[in-house]
């Protein structure tokens, strides 16, 4: 094995463990810092496909094969199979065990699964953004979104919301009741008083998710971290609860092809180009054509571009209106959208000109 690959994958697993596992997921936490120092298991992780997040799609992976194999000795470390887990800090030599019992499935799945994670607790910090570009432009919503996975993120106005302990839903009961906390200087509180109009719902992903595959909706649930009940449920609430008729899924490259989708957007709508986390998997060159992108599409019409992890982690809101850019820092988010902190009010984005 290549020294210094064996040091980089090593290294991402140190960091998967350091940044996103902590007060998360102490079994994948564990795991990630055994993986690190594993030869074999580090080997494995070769089958991935250039740009997948390899820890990620190596516990979602094994976590699949533990759903399928409840049976097996480590089940019985997994919060999603049993209700009384045993120690995550013992779970390494069943690991390993099973990784080799179940070597050529899972050499299988991470040569041809992608980490697709269709996060809708995301749409907690969306839904506030949606609402005031709706309320400042008086105009329908035309959503396209980029690494849209099943695209249940489009359907960010279906869902009930609660914030900081205060229910918010001004359409009707949806059984995908989505919380979080917000800090923020200044109240947060949420003025909508009529549901958003959404007219496009647009997806595109190199791989759509197909939710009428019942081995693709078992994929969706494995990417769910084993000791995240809720987020389980709220994904298995919104698989049953959308109606897929009212979207649009293209399998393509969101980048390469964005303006030939912005143009199914009707003018009349406010184009809203949004995207939660596939960035990661981007390179740097891919992420800073994006950007190109959207200022090429700015030039012609106005356009709003939500998105995070380009040049940083954080929330951002640019604004193309009349080919100008007004750009917004606006939150620092939990990964999966539990809770996030406002950084900028979007107030600032809506003082350079009119949307009439």
């Amino acid at each position: 094995m290549d020294v210094i690959q064996d040091t980089e994958q090593s290294n991402r697993f140190i960091r998967f463990a350091d940044n996103e596992c902590v007060e998360s997921s102490r079994l994948y936490e564990v795991l990630a810092r055994e993986v690190a120092q594993h030869e074999w298991l580090l080997s494995l992780c070769e089958d991935i496909p250039k740009g997948q997040p390899a820890p990620n799609l190596l516990f979602a992976a094994v976590h699949e094969l533990v759903l399928q194999h409840s049976a097996d000795e480590l089940a019985t470390y997994y919060p999603s199979v049993t209700q009384y887990p045993k120690r995550a800090e013992d779970v390494f030599p069943s690991f390993l065990a099973f990784c080799h019992t179940y070597e050529s499935e899972l050499r299988h799945r991470l040569r041809t699964r992608r980490v697709q994670t269709n996060e809708v607790q995301r749409c907690a910090y969306l839904y506030p953004i949606f609402s005031k570009i709706q309320q400042q432009t008086k105009r329908p919503l035309g959503l396209l979104e980029i690494g849209t996975s099943a695209g249940l993120q489009l359907f960010v106005d279906q869902y009930a919301y609660e914030y900081n302990g205060v229910p918010f839903n001004p359409i009707n009961a949806s059984s995908v009741n989505i919380t979080a906390a917000v800090e923020s200087d200044e109240p947060f509180r949420l003025e909508v008083t009529t549901p958003l109009d959404i007219g496009t719902r647009l997806g595109v992903d190199l791989n759509i998710v197909d939710l009428t595959d019942e081995a693709e909706r078992s994929w969706l649930n494995a990417l769910i971290w084993p000791e995240h009940e809720t987020r389980r449920q709220l994904l298995q609430a919104a698989m049953n609860e959308v109606n897929l008729n009212m979207v649009t899924l293209i399998e393509g490259d969101g980048v390469t092809m964005l303006q030939e989708l912005v143009s199914r957007v009707p003018e009349v709508e406010m184009l809203c180009i949004f995207h939660t986390h596939v960035a990661n998997q981007m390179s740097r060159p891919v992420k800073e054509e994006l950007l190109r992108q959207v200022e090429r599409i700015g030039q012609t019409r106005d356009v709003f571009h939500i998105y995070n992890n380009v040049q940083d982690c954080y929330l951002h809101v640019d604004l193309y209106l009349d080919g100008q850019l007004t750009a917004v820092t606006y939150a620092e988010t939990e990964g999966h959208g539990r809770q996030f902190q406002i950084l900028t009010p979007l107030d600032s984005l809506f003082h350079q000109g009119s949307f009439e």
